[in-house]
């Protein structure tokens, strides 16, 4: 199993874990957004199936 050579400061760990969580909540806010702009219908660059069935009821 691969061990690191040196020990990583505190504040490297930290930076890491900040860019890591950024990560998230961009990804998290870009879905939220791609949600919204599909359901008023404005989504453009997005394909998403329509059921005929429930169109027709």
């Amino acid at each position: 199993m691969a061990v690191p050579k040196k020990k990583k400061s505190k504040s490297k760990r930290n930076q890491r874990h900040a860019v890591w969580k950024a990560k998230a909540s961009n990804a998290a806010s870009k879905a939220l957004s791609l949600g919204k702009s599909v359901l008023t219908g404005k989504a453009q660059g997005f394909v998403y199936p329509i059921d005929e069935e429930e169109s027709e009821e």
